[in-house]
């Protein structure tokens, strides 16, 4: 008789530690705070890892022989598989300058140095140009004003 009345109250004892676990304002009974913040980053920020890292990372897991070596690295370096799949393609494509990080976002246009030269040339020549045009406006305004004949080419008569 005695053991149902034992088996009733830690039944009341269990059911009444878990109604009270937690209370309204989100601290349960022994004080630990019981939901996350619920308040989240404005932007998660990317990670960043150094070609030493990677390569590191990568010689660990080629040194790894046993079964489930490799997954205990990733676990204890808080990395994907995939990660180590693409640094291991990275490094077999060009070594330790393959691992190198890359700038995002749009490349820049790889201009011909020759070319920047012709643009400078062109620019420099059309300045060149105007300056003549002026000169020789001037030069005709000051022989009307004088009365001095010029010469007149056909390609001047055409215009």
């Amino acid at each position: 008789m005695e053991r149902p009345l034992l088996e009733k109250e830690s039944l009341k004892k269990d059911m009444a530690e878990t109604e009270g676990a937690r209370r309204a304002s989100g601290v349960s009974a022994d004080g630990a705070k019981g939901t996350p913040d619920p308040e989240v980053a404005e932007k998660p920020k990317r990670r960043r890892f150094s070609a030493e890292y990677r390569l590191r990372i990568v010689r660990e897991a080629d040194s790894c022989k046993e079964p489930g070596e490799i997954g205990a690295l990733l676990r204890r370096e808080g990395l994907y598989s995939s990660l180590l799949t693409a640094w291991r393609r990275q490094r077999d494509a060009g070594a330790l300058a393959g691992l190198r990080s890359k700038k995002r976002g749009p490349k820049a246009n790889v201009v011909d140095p020759q070319v920047k030269r012709l643009e400078r040339d062109v620019a420099r020549l059309k300045r060149q140009l105007e300056q003549a045009e002026t000169i020789i406006g001037i030069q005709k305004k000051i022989a009307g004003i004088l009365g001095i004949p010029l010469r007149t080419s056909e390609r001047d008569e055409k215009d």
